[in-house]
């Protein structure tokens, strides 16, 4: 058995969770429920980033402490994953004593080594993403991610020694090709390290809504310093160093990339400045587009966005559509790395043509043809069928998929087993036979396939799988058993009842 931890960011508690949020969400969930059903020992950690002046405007904005403030919209990120059956091992939240004193700790680490120091910051700042910028680096004068006036800001500040670590950053990316994926992120991080690393102002004067400085009372941590800090709060860093010493070397983080600097530069020079190793995978995905435009809260008061966000926000969705079809649509629509496409058009298309079309209807024909030639027993599979072979070349390549962080391509896989039962079903006709042999052997392959994909699929459709699961007459859970045992073709054992039950997937209107 080997450990697996993966995070999400910690989003920014200012607002109500948005899709995009959801789709870093589901993926990181998605991965940690394949690693589970390997049977590795998984922690899967996410939560809300609560400092910083954006929060501290929000409250004020609501007439509320930024404590309130976040106590409200923190419990709106963990009501959205909950609906979205995210099954995470702990939330953290920035806010919480067990954060601030690791923060304070690992700080003053760095402080101690001799890698803080204090100095004056003049800068251009975008309050939204909480980050200074050069000229050089803003569109038409506005931040280059959200489009907004940054303000010019001058105050005394602790500088973090980043021009320290050029050199040993870029031996650690040499030493580790693997690190951050996909290579395109990994070549951009390497270039903002050989363009120069400048030192970074890690501390604040002008706010009050942060960590102290242990140090320095008139002083509260930057909020990107603070944040990154999570990942080491959730394992006990500082506190429980045996627990902190058997998860972080198998830590994965998962990002999007508007916050590749900060994770693929700033944060492992950070921990190489405290004397740990920098995180062992940094994975970096793109965004989701809605109408050329990223999905972001700020499309909420943006009256040129093409679709308002209270109708695509998570709650809205599932509603609609039911939990598992958007889990669905969001792992399989966009290959994890890439910016994708994002619109109900395109989550109505997928949902009638993978669900509703080939899953759902596989799973009703078999069940019919199941209880008008074989009694309602479902008959064992043929060891062999000649979707034995294409059954092994889909695992391998849905099990490789999964654990190299591509969900869409694992699903991809695993429709091609539902693909071949179907053709299969077309091929032989036994709604049109005589119960005997060739009917049980093509019905038996085909429980036997909705065996195999009840379990490859359970990480993206945990409820729908436990439901084919159910109708196709197994106890216990798709999830259930050595992983390399259940897969092996053959395992549906036949002579048991199949329920028919209502459509899975009713077709919707385009």
């Amino acid at each position: 058995m080997a450990r697996f931890y993966i995070s999400t960011p910690i989003f920014y508690a200012n607002d109500a969770p948005h899709v995009g949020s959801a789709y870093c969400t589901v993926n990181a969930d998605a991965i940690a429920r394949f690693q589970r059903l390997l049977g590795n020992e998984v922690f899967s950690l996410t939560g809300t980033d609560e400092h910083g002046q954006k929060i501290a405007d929000a409250a004020s904005s609501n007439d509320v402490s930024p404590q309130a403030w976040t106590d409200q919209t923190s419990k709106l990120f963990r009501e959205a994953w909950n609906g979205l059956d995210i099954a995470y091992d702990d939330f953290i939240r920035t806010t919480e004593p067990r954060h601030r004193e690791t923060v304070q700790a690992f700080l003053s680490e760095i402080h101690d080594r001799g890698f803080i120091y204090k100095g004056m910051y003049s800068g251009l700042y975008c309050v939204s993403c909480e980050d200074y910028y050069t000229e050089d680096a803003l569109v038409d004068e506005k931040c280059p991610v959200h489009g907004k006036p940054v303000v010019e800001m001058s105050e005394d500040n602790y500088f973090f020694k980043l021009s320290a670590f050029e050199d040993q950053l870029l031996a650690w990316y040499e030493a580790n090709p693997t690190a951050v994926q996909p290579a395109t992120k990994r070549n951009e991080a390497l270039s903002f390290i050989r363009g120069g690393l400048q030192d970074i102002s890690i501390t604040r004067t002008s706010l009050t809504w942060g960590v102290p400085v242990p140090w320095d009372g008139d002083h509260v941590f930057y909020v990107w310093y603070d944040a990154l800090i999570n990942y080491l709060t959730a394992i006990g860093y500082g506190v429980d160093q045996e627990r902190f010493n058997e998860w972080w070397p198998s830590v994965h983080h998962l990002i999007g990339k508007e916050i590749l600097r900060f994770h693929c530069v700033w944060w492992p020079a950070m921990c190489m400045a405290a004397g740990i190793d920098p995180p062992a995978n940094i994975y970096v995905h793109g965004w989701l587009l809605v109408g050329g435009k990223k999905l972001s809260k700020s499309m909420a008061n943006d009256a040129s966005a093409p679709v308002k966000l209270t109708d695509i926000a998570p709650k809205a969705l599932t509603e609609d559509f039911g939990v598992d079809p958007i889990r669905y649509y969001l792992l399989r629509e966009t290959a994890l790395g890439n910016d994708g496409d994002f619109s109900l058009e395109g989550i109505v298309s997928r949902y009638n043509a993978d669900l509703a079309n080939n899953l759902g209807n596989l799973v009703a024909r078999v069940a019919t043809v199941v209880g008008s030639k074989c009694g309602g027993v479902g008959p064992a599979p043929d060891p062999k069928s000649v979707i034995a072979a294409i059954s092994a070349e889909v695992v391998g390549e849905a099990v490789a998929a999964w654990n190299g962080f591509q969900p869409s391509a694992a699903l991809e896989a695993t429709w091609r087993l539902i693909g071949a039962a179907n053709s299969a079903l077309e091929t032989v006709e036994p709604w049109k036979q005589e119960p005997g042999p060739a009917v049980d052997a093509v019905l038996g392959d085909c429980l036997e396939v909705l065996r195999l994909v009840a379990i490859l699929a359970s990480p993206a459709m945990p409820s729908v799988t436990k439901e084919i699961w159910r109708r196709i007459g197994l106890s216990g859970e798709p999830t259930n058993g050595p992983f390399d045992d259940v897969m092996t073709w053959g395992g549906y054992p036949g002579g048991i009842p199949v329920e028919k039950g209502e459509p899975l997937f009713p077709r919707r209107k385009p």
